[in-house]
């Protein structure tokens, strides 16, 4: 976990991601899963760089199935946007960070 982000599990989910009032992107991750490691610096990268206006929760997929069979993720890495309690924006596998910028910004004015 880094700096910038915060641990979301199954018992927070609902209180720090759903209801929260600033967007929040989601990294669906696991300890195996050698993509996920690539994309974490970008993630830890774009918290820092959208503080304020997003929130970035990691999200281990192996301890929250429920979450996992809910919001259909996958394939991991996976990265979801949410915005009033909706996914808004999904972005499966290793994306670039100009990638993954250019799919936030639209959300976040």
């Amino acid at each position: 976990m880094g700096t910038k982000t915060f641990e979301v599990n199954e018992g927070n989910f609902q209180n720090e991601v759903l209801n929260s009032d600033t967007p929040v992107l989601i990294d669906f991750w696991a300890e195996w899963c050698g993509p996920c490691k690539m994309i974490a610096p970008i993630v830890e990268q774009l918290a820092g760089e959208y503080s304020g206006k997003l929130k970035v929760g990691k999200l281990d997929a192996d301890q929250n199935q429920e979450v996992i069979m809910k919001y259909r993720v996958m394939s991991i890495p996976t990265l979801i946007l949410f915005k009033g309690g909706q996914p808004v924006e999904v972005i499966v596998g290793y994306q670039s960070k100009d990638k993954i910028a250019g799919k936030l910004q639209p959300h976040l004015s």
